[in-house]
């Protein structure tokens, strides 16, 4: 029996698109608490709250995007808000006074809830059913790869450049992206009947398990990424904090290029759980750095690398099964408030990680302690998709 074909050239093209956006965003991620640190001298719980503005006006904008998505046509809303994304990283260069900079940090949130759903309900339309989990696969590995190229050139570029420079280089990356989601080729969207306004348009109400899941997963995931080069800093990592989000995203890469095809097969509560397995030693290992640092620096510093790399295999066998799980609960004219609510689970838990990461590490003696609280969230969240979500999903799911 012949494949359906997976590679078509808006495929590609959102690929690219989908891949600078993320390198913009990755690349002023591990930067963002020097800057805020160096040029407006505000504490750790500070900085927590300042980033997590972002992703509370995202959370805000994702059950909202999800329904216009389904309602009206979808590329033009993907390139206005794609469009406005790419400009609030000139705004940055101009925000002199932090009230203004809180300002731009929630707009350019809103952007980016509605650009990410939009973009992942477009690639959904685009692949092919049956090879949906592969193709999902390859689209979250190009934001995989920005991840591993974004915050190693933005800690790499802290060094030696200046904040502006690095700013300039977001706006570049995602003006591009801008140019190659103006030439994606969408379907053309079939006329839905209007259904009455309900809680199901706005967030898929059987996936609220899995979301609950997927939020306490989301926690530690958002401490890692915002304060591990702080962390690293504060612990006398030998290594550059860099390297992490490198090897973090070869293990995302390399777990993509498996775990889709095991989805297509029909094995999404099995690749889920075993992700959650490797994220609770990833999480418990990343805390105990501090104390095995005292023992051998050198030592440590390659286990801190392997953590990275541990977390990424994790993580990437998870991504592409919880997006496929969330859509195969939702009929095809929910789709986009299906992808709405994925995200949306995913953002809440990132928000709540900038939140208390920065507040825990201030309050109880440092970010080990947050990555402690973080390994017992994982664990949490491993046993309640065993008895709960998972079982849910496998009596409920439409295909």
């Amino acid at each position: 029996m012949t494949k359906d074909k997976l590679l078509s050239p808006s495929f590609c093209y959102i690929l690219a698109a989908n891949f600078l956006l993320f390198f913009a965003f990755y690349l002023i991620l591990p930067v963002l608490p020097f800057y805020l640190r160096e040029e407006f001298q505000v504490g750790r719980s500070m900085i927590g709250f300042i980033l997590s503005c972002y992703t509370v006006a995202c959370l805000c904008v994702r059950p909202f995007s999800g329904y216009l998505l389904d309602t009206f046509n979808r590329k033009p809303l993907y390139l206005l808000s794609f469009f406005v994304f790419t400009l609030i990283f000139g705004g940055y260069m101009i925000a002199t006074v932090m009230a203004l900079f809180i300002a731009f940090r929630i707009i350019h949130g809103a952007a980016f809830g509605m650009v990410t759903v939009a973009g992942s309900t477009i690639v959904i339309d685009i692949l092919p059913s049956s090879r949906r989990g592969e193709g999902l696969g390859y689209y979250g590995l190009a934001n995989n790869i920005a991840m591993s190229f974004g915050p190693m050139t933005g800690m790499f570029m802290y060094a030696s450049c200046s904040y502006d420079f690095i700013f300039t280089c977001s706006l570049i990356s995602s003006s591009l992206g801008v140019f190659m989601a103006f030439l994606v080729k969408t379907p053309k969207k079939q006329p839905v009947k209007r259904e009455p306004v309900s809680l199901d348009r706005f967030f898929l109400v059987k996936g609220l398990s899995a979301g609950i899941s997927l939020l306490l997963l989301s926690i530690p995931y958002g401490m890692t990424t915002t304060y591990v080069a702080m962390y690293a800093e504060e612990i006398g990592i030998m290594v550059s904090s860099g390297l992490y989000f490198t090897f973090m995203a070869v293990g995302l890469a390399v777990s993509r290029l498996f775990s889709g095809r095991q989805v297509d097969k029909g094995r999404i509560t099995l690749v889920i759980s075993w992700g959650m397995y490797l994220a609770c030693i990833s999480f418990f290992a990343l805390s105990a750095c501090k104390e095995l640092v005292k023992w051998n620096v050198s030592l440590t510093s390659y286990l801190f690398l392997g953590i990275a790399l541990m977390q990424g295999v994790a993580f990437g066998t998870m991504f592409p099964a919880f997006n496929t799980l969330f859509v195969n609960l939702a009929p095809n004219s929910l789709r986009g408030t299906a992808t709405s609510t994925y995200l949306t689970s995913w953002d809440v838990g990132i928000g709540i990680g900038l939140m208390v990461g920065g507040s825990i590490a201030e309050i109880f003696g440092g970010f080990s302690q947050a990555y402690l609280f973080g390994g017992c969230l994982t664990v949490l969240s491993t046993v309640f998709f065993v008895l709960k979500a998972g079982p849910y999903f496998n009596k409920h799911k439409l295909r």
